[in-house]
């Protein structure tokens, strides 16, 4: 009787233990399948892609959003903007020092139409990448890289 008190004792914990490891890698970002969306822009890959985002991948949701926005039919696009943009500079507001994010919103105004008024902060962005391009992860070294090579504001010389 013991030993099976033991076993079911084991196996509540490692369901425990597991369940919690699942959660926890669901809240992490797959940001190679992240930026593929961003490149790509289909939009059934970036709803799957926000569908899976949590409340401390706003930056990222916000990215996707403003993304999806050049796609919709003219009535949403503005929306789609706005609540993107919202996201994202609550998010830089949150974490001033994430290069990362610096990066999607210079990669978003670069490509932003004028009518919006959103650019102004373009020279800055830049400059924060180039300055802090070292530190980011490999992905997303790659990832600004790969934009580099098409960017008129950053080229892969200055990183």
């Amino acid at each position: 009787m013991k030993i099976v008190c033991k076993i079911t004792f084991v196996m509540l914990f490692l369901l425990t233990v597991s369940s919690s490891y699942q959660r926890a890698l669901a809240q992490k970002l797959d940001k190679n399948t992240f930026y593929a969306v961003m490149t790509s822009g289909k939009p059934e890959d970036i709803e799957k892609e926000l569908s899976i985002l949590t409340e401390e991948q706003q930056a990222y949701a916000g990215a996707l959003l403003i993304r999806k926005a050049g796609l919709p039919k003219v009535k949403e696009r503005l929306k789609l903007f706005k609540a993107g943009k919202a996201k994202l500079e609550t998010a830089l507001a949150a974490e001033p020092d994430n290069t990362e994010y610096h990066f999607l919103r210079l990669t978003i105004q670069e490509h932003s139409p004028k009518i919006v008024k959103y650019k102004a902060d373009i020279p800055a962005d830049k400059a924060f990448v180039i300055k802090h391009f070292d530190k980011l992860s490999p992905v997303v070294q790659h990832a600004v890289k790969e934009y580099a090579k098409e960017s008129k504001v950053i080229k892969p010389e200055e990183l």
